[in-house]
């Protein structure tokens, strides 16, 4: 039988992907540079081609090692899957979780989470990972995260997706100028709505939600978190709509702002569960999505 590559190798070679830097990939791997440079060497030998192109000061990919990068990937990831299943022994809700989450939803939701979680699966371990949309994706592609946390609809392809409750948009103003929330956002001041950053999801979802259509009523300044856009409401510069699960969270204590319902029932941001489709865990994401779901100001139908 032809000896296969190493998974340790394969390891090297993804982290130096990941890096493009010997040295950084080297520290990520916690072993010496010299250690990693070989261990590729020795993949390229194992495999009986050139995965990477070197001079005395730069590398790069070939095609083929780009091609071997994203095979690797997915094998490392089902790798994992395999250990955390072996040592779960067949026990769906036991063993380790990596779970990823979007700022605008950890510090409002994954504290209960993880306190539920506690309670109703003691022998399930969560560890969690806070980030963008974008990069948590990466992540759970490259085999990094099990399962993600996401308000929707987000891009997903080559995910499965789980819907597991509903978050609605509420008004946030200056209690002196409620009189505002009267009238239609047509007639609200130019530059008076507050959102967050573009990389971050909830203020695509909060354009769409709220049918804010008119770009000239939102400040080009953005925000870099939820808490920021509060303290730019609460010194009476403008408006903004914040998660129900932010506001429940108390966001709001300490200001002088008030809330007020909208009235388009269709104003709300969808949460669910995003997980590789290869997954062998899917007993364990969805026990854990039912009960995400009730912790949501509306569970999903």
């Amino acid at each position: 039988m032809r000896r296969l590559p190493s998974l340790k190798n394969l390891y090297y070679l993804v982290h130096l992907h990941k890096a493009q830097n010997f040295n950084r990939a080297a520290k990520a791997c916690h072993v010496s540079q010299s250690t990693l440079s070989s261990g590729i060497q020795n993949l390229e030998e194992q495999m009986g081609c050139q995965l990477i192109e070197r001079d005395h000061k730069s590398f790069l990919f070939t095609a083929t090692g780009e091609e071997v990068v994203g095979r690797a990937r997915e094998l490392l990831a089902q790798v994992q899957e395999l250990t955390d299943l072996a040592q779960s022994a067949g026990e769906a809700m036991s063993g380790t979780l990596r779970l990823g989450c979007i700022p605008t939803i950890a510090p409002f939701l994954l504290n209960r989470v993880v306190k539920e979680s506690q309670q109703r699966y003691p022998d399930l371990t969560l560890l969690l990972r806070e980030d963008t949309t974008e990069n948590l994706l990466s992540m759970l592609g490259n085999g990094e995260l099990d399962l993600l946390l996401l308000a929707l609809p987000v891009d997903t392809s080559g995910f499965h997706t789980m819907a597991v409750g509903i978050d609605p948009f509420q008004v946030v103003i200056h209690k002196d100028a409620a009189d505002q929330v009267k009238l239609e956002y047509e007639d609200w001041p130019d530059e008076s709505i507050f959102l967050l950053q573009r990389e971050h999801c909830i203020t695509g979802h909060a354009i769409s939600a709220c049918n804010l259509q008119n770009r000239e009523k939102i400040n080009p300044f953005a925000a870099t978190s939820l808490h920021t856009l509060v303290q730019m409401v609460d010194s009476g510069l403008g408006s903004t709509f914040l998660p129900q699960m932010a506001i429940d969270s108390g966001i709001l204590k300490g200001t002088e702002l008030a809330t007020y319902e909208l009235e388009d029932q269709q104003a709300f941001r969808e949460i669910g569960l995003v997980w590789r489709q290869t997954t062998s865990r899917l007993k364990t994401f969805r026990t854990l999505g039912e009960m995400i779901g009730d912790l949501l100001p509306s569970k999903g139908e």
